[in-house]
């Protein structure tokens, strides 16, 4: 979607007679259908004006095309500022402009990361020149107009408030590479900039090329499929076993050979491996030349799978996120606008009335926006009341808007050393479902304790990973999260206290809550739901606090309104404690499941604690089942 198209000449008209600013807000409203707020109209009235300075300065002919606020097509991302033209030569050629009305920011030691002033307060984001080489990036790859009629797009940064300093962290040594590619102009360089312009597109004619990149088709290119295939090719992370190679082949069977709308729900545990076969599925869809689009409603998630797929190839995380996207922006998408979508961690689709969200129904969005959709799903991952993830209702949707359901299930469990029967036993043990007997699983394959204290499961946690296992210490939402205008954009409060034992740490960062899963140096934060469902590690220690306890007289475990502190997670439930238990319950499940080579837990209530002992202890002198039921 594109909010402001015109030629440079009537661009500029528009600045001078002060009409620029209503023009956009007038298209940007009939086209999203809500207002614009005060920060955006204050930031196009200012960008703009320079940017009308930086093309009549540099000279280049009126019919150079203008567009303003691109949306690229299935994600959220708008690019600011693209003129389009053609150069001396003849070629036809586009350059895209990050504007930024930045007056400050820091250098950081990760790669292509500063720190800004952004949203309320100081946050990592990316550097503007990769900002703009990644838009760039994407349309080169992925619309069919720019790579098979020989367009070629240009991009760099402009940050026009922004007078720079010696030394500027923004060009330091470390972000040499990207500002070569896509270079960064300061307030004083509006020189530069013009004659960057004008190199690409001075010799105008550049309407043309605007529709082409209007109408392209988002369509993966051959070399991009090239590229992606040879991230996943012999990555053993990938490599599918038994039953879930199956599962694939019956995904691509009606992928590839339905003639109609298909909706395939492949039903599997934790563990079970959903998401190596939605990868796969991914790649061999990419192959066989479709359009697909990977869903991961938690971003958390998206970006952990971002990073194993990319591995330290430099700039393929951006440059394959165009085949990612969260679940929140196929809400006016085309009917079939893609030929598959594959959607993980589905049980976290949402409906009307999310944060952001402005459709209906996540669920009917997929099976409307794509002619084949994979929901992988797990009825007992839903962690929220607005979570409509479930197989029900998407089989409902499906066969409302005629398609055909195709049920697909994964019922091995390869997470937790294999070990089935401790799958079951925390289903069977925290209530969620009647397991009945199973085999167990050997003993020393998968360790699993209950701790004393806190302390003891954070030594456990930090020797592990001093051991060069991955481990991560997460924790039921128990406690308030400060937020960041409140000072804690970066762990600085310790939000997570247990007074009895002198305990205090940190919930995970928010301003890079996203890579918490990934980051070396997050390993003394507390990871909540939100930053691992989806994910796995080789050991996890789990903090299940005073929101999931036990009633000894009832012999019930229960969730406690008052002690669950995520605000839209119990939100219109204060009077149905059942459903509240079971979300909780279903938060639990899946933060116990993490670890593949083993779980240590600390209960904050002692009846919950004395209860799972019990358990332990009771199954552990029947040598058939190790950890059984009774």
């Amino acid at each position: 979607m594109i909010i402001y198209k015109n030629d440079v000449e009537g661009f500029r008209n528009a600045v001078d007679n002060n009409r620029i600013v209503p023009d956009i807000v007038k298209e940007y409203t009939e086209k999203y259908g809500r207002k614009v707020n005060d920060n955006e109209r204050k930031s196009w009235n200012n960008s703009l004006k320079f940017m009308e300075t930086a093309l009549r300065k540099s000279n280049v002919p009126g019919d150079c095309g203008v567009l303003i606020e691109y949306n690229i097509p299935s994600t959220s991302k708008r690019i600011d500022f693209i003129v389009s033209g053609h150069d001396t030569e003849g070629n036809a050629n586009f350059v895209i402009v990050e504007l930024k009305q930045w007056e400050k920011a820091d250098a950081t030691r990760k790669e292509d990361i500063v720190t800004a002033y952004v949203g309320g307060g100081i946050r990592e984001v990316s550097h503007p020149s990769y900002q703009a080489y990644s838009y760039k990036k994407y349309l080169a790859d992925m619309n069919e107009a720019v790579y098979t009629k020989n367009i070629q797009p240009y991009s760099c940064a402009y940050l026009h408030n922004y007078i720079s300093k010696h030394p500027e962290p923004l060009t330091l040594p470390q972000y040499s590479e990207i500002i070569i590619d896509s270079p960064v102009f300061f307030s004083q360089d509006i020189n530069r900039l013009e004659a960057f312009i004008k190199k690409y597109v001075g010799n105008g004619n550049g309407k043309h090329i605007l529709y082409q990149i209007e109408n392209g088709k988002i369509r993966p290119s051959k070399k991009f499929v090239e590229y992606v295939s040879e991230m996943f090719d012999g990555n053993e992370v990938y490599t599918l076993l038994d039953e879930q190679k199956v599962a694939l082949s019956n995904i691509m069977e009606y992928a590839l050979d339905s003639k109609q709308k298909t909706t395939i729900i492949v039903n599997g545990g934790p563990g079970t491996g959903k998401s190596v076969v939605a990868m796969n599925a991914l790649v061999q869809l990419l192959k066989h030349g479709l359009n697909p689009k990977f869903i991961a409603p938690n971003a958390s998630f998206k970006e952990t799978i971002i990073s194993m797929l990319s591995g330290s190839r430099k700039y393929s995380k951006k440059r394959i996120a165009a085949l990612f996207s969260g679940s929140g922006s196929f809400w006016n998408a085309l009917d079939d606008e893609f030929d598959a979508m594959i959607v993980d961690e589905a049980h976290r689709l949402k409906k009307k009335g999310t944060y952001m969200y402005k459709g209906i129904s996540q669920v009917d969005d997929v099976i409307k926006a794509s002619r084949v959709n994979v929901f992988f799903i797990d009825d007992n991952q839903r962690i929220r009341p607005d979570d409509e993830g479930t197989v029900d209702r998407i089989r409902e949707v499906a066969e409302a808007r005629g398609s055909e359901v195709v049920y697909v299930e994964l019922e091995a469990q390869f997470r937790c050393s294999g070990a089935d029967g401790f799958m079951n036993w925390i289903d069977h043990t925290l209530g969620i479902r009647d397991t009945g007997n199973f085999d167990g699983w050997d003993e020393g394959t998968f360790e699993f304790e209950l701790v004393d204290n806190p302390h003891d499961l954070v030594d456990k946690v930090r020797e592990k990973n001093s051991l060069g296992f991955k481990s991560r210490i997460i924790a039921g939402y128990a406690w308030e999260w400060t937020s960041a205008k409140d000072g804690n954009p970066n762990s600085e409060i310790e939000d997570v206290i247990i007074e009895e034992h002198d305990f205090r740490m940190p919930w995970n960062s928010r301003s890079s809550q996203y890579t918490w899963a990934s980051d070396d140096d997050k390993q003394d934060q507390i990871g909540c739901i939100h930053t691992s469902q989806g994910l796995e590690f080789d050991y996890v220690g789990i903090i299940i606090g005073n929101d999931l306890r036990f009633n000894p007289m009832t012999n019930e475990i229960y969730g406690s309104y008052l002690d669950y502190k995520d605000t839209t997670g119990k939100k219109g439930l204060k009077e149905n404690p059942l459903e509240l238990t079971r979300l909780i319950k279903n938060i639990y499940r899946v933060l116990l499941s993490r670890g593949m080579k083993g779980c240590y837990v600390y209960c904050r209530d002692s009846y919950l604690k004395d209860y799972l002992e019990s358990r332990i202890t009771r199954e552990s002198k029947n040598r058939s089942y190790p950890m059984g039921n009774e």
